[in-house]
């Protein structure tokens, strides 16, 4: 950027101007008044120090720094202060992938987790201590290259590609999975909770399911494993790759670089989802609420099985049951009913052998009746006929019309009293239809 300079000059004074008769006052000073005047200011309390310790301006100046660097330190020495590893402090900053860091700006503890406001304060922390000119001022021959390694660290840490990049391949905030014969000494939620709060910082998911403890639900477990066995990583490795060279005469060269790159990405990536996949299993195989679950679930298949076997029994038992009660009301009703008949053929030969008697009965009566001849010996003739009318009259009526005729002749010795009778009888049946008038002619006088 070039300056140009440009001359003004003053102005010009009327013609014929003098001070003595053209100046004019616009005031006037006032008088002088006696004040005490305190020294304070950054400037004066400098000028003070120096005086006081017999300083120069430039030991002053280095005093002074090194009191603010420690006064940083103390400021940052709460939640931002490691001792310095003195392999570290040699690093060759080329070598730049190679280094932690967070181990660089003091954050070895804070990893991934480190906030922005702490990855600069450190770095403001670590240049204080290891700034070049400090170091040459402090008479130190220590060359720059840890403070390289610092503006590295910072210059990756406060970019969020490249901090996402180097905290894929961070070795050091990985949890290593306690073995099996660990697991089943120690606790195991406890063990293994750290592990994957671990991996759960490269979920795509958030946020993840822990793997929380012996009170889980079977479908809080399930949950989680599902989630673990489906897991979305974003974890890449980028930072991994080996330089592709600028060299653009060589592009055959450089897309060799590139293929090899992807491919290692590839592979490291198919690893890693291998290596994610055994932990998932080995935490499942070793998970006791798994077992218990799965006891819990064969406990339930054997309830069913054995209530469906006892529903089964319970059924066959009420089938026998009720096949015995059918079968023992069948006989109850077959011993009923051979009762009945033999009853009803009791009752039946008692009522034959009462029809017999009252029939006897009734063809007595006609021989009681004279064979309802008037007087006299009945001739032949009217026998069979008193007889054959008799029979006519036993054959038209039932057992109980029988029964109620034998009734009526029973006691009855009066010939005439008991041809009134018959007669009545055989008027009873023409009335029915069930004798013709005239048809019993031995009572139809």
């Amino acid at each position: 950027m070039s300056t140009a300079q440009v001359s003004l000059p003053l102005p010009v004074l009327p013609e014929g101007w003098s001070a003595e008769k053209d100046f004019k006052a616009i005031g006037s000073l006032s008088t002088a008044t006696q004040r005490n005047i305190e020294p304070v200011g950054p400037h004066f309390l400098a000028h003070a120090r120096r005086k006081r310790h017999k300083r120069t301006f430039s030991e002053d100046e280095r005093i002074q720094a090194q009191e603010n660097v420690r006064k940083v330190e103390d400021e940052d020495a709460g939640d931002i202060s490691e001792p310095e590893d003195p392999l570290m402090l040699q690093r060759d900053a080329k070598d730049w992938k190679g280094q932690d860091h967070y181990a660089v700006l003091g954050l070895s503890k804070y990893r991934y987790r480190a906030t922005e406001d702490q990855i600069k304060r450190a770095h403001r922390k670590k240049v204080l201590r290891h700034h070049p000119d400090k170091k040459a001022a402090a008479g130190s021959t220590e060359d720059d290259s840890f403070f390289k390694c610092i503006q590295k660290a910072t210059e990756v840490l406060q970019d969020p590609v490249k901090r996402r990049q180097f905290d894929s391949v961070d070795e050091h905030a990985d949890v290593e999975p306690p073995s099996k014969k660990e697991t089943q000494k120690g606790n195991f939620y406890k063990m293994w909770s750290p592990v994957f709060k671990a991996e759960a910082r490269f979920s795509k998911t958030q946020p993840v399911p822990k793997l929380g403890n012996e009170n889980s639900t079977k479908e809080e477990v399930e949950h989680f494993y599902n989630f673990w066995y489906n897991f979305d990583s974003w974890r890449t490795f980028e930072y991994l790759d080996e330089d592709v060279p600028d060299d653009g005469e060589n592009r055959d060269q450089k897309r060799h670089v590139e293929r090899k790159n992807n491919n290692a990405r590839k592979k490291r990536k198919t690893e890693d989802t291998q290596r994610l996949r055994k932990l998932v299993d080995d935490a499942l195989a070793l998970d006791e609420r798994i077992k218990k679950f799965r006891q819990q679930e064969h406990a339930q298949k054997n309830k069913k099985r054995l209530d469906k076997e006892a529903e089964t029994k319970r059924a066959t038992e009420e089938a026998k049951k009720a096949k015995e009660e059918e079968a023992k009301l069948q006989a109850e009703k077959e011993e009923k009913d051979k009762a009945e008949r033999a009853e009803g053929k009791k009752a039946k030969e008692a009522a034959k052998n009462a029809a017999k008697k009252n029939k006897r009965v009734v063809r007595g009566g006609a021989k009681d009746a004279n064979y309802f001849h008037a007087s006299g010996n009945a001739p032949p003739a009217q026998i069979d006929a008193a007889l054959n009318d008799v029979d006519a009259i036993i054959s038209k009526i039932d057992n109980e019309e029988l029964a109620a005729l034998t009734a009526k002749l029973n006691g009855k010795k009066d010939a005439a009293e008991i041809t009134a009778i018959f007669k009545d009888e055989a008027q009873r049946l023409v009335a029915a239809g069930k004798v013709k008038n005239g048809e019993l002619k031995s009572l139809s006088a």
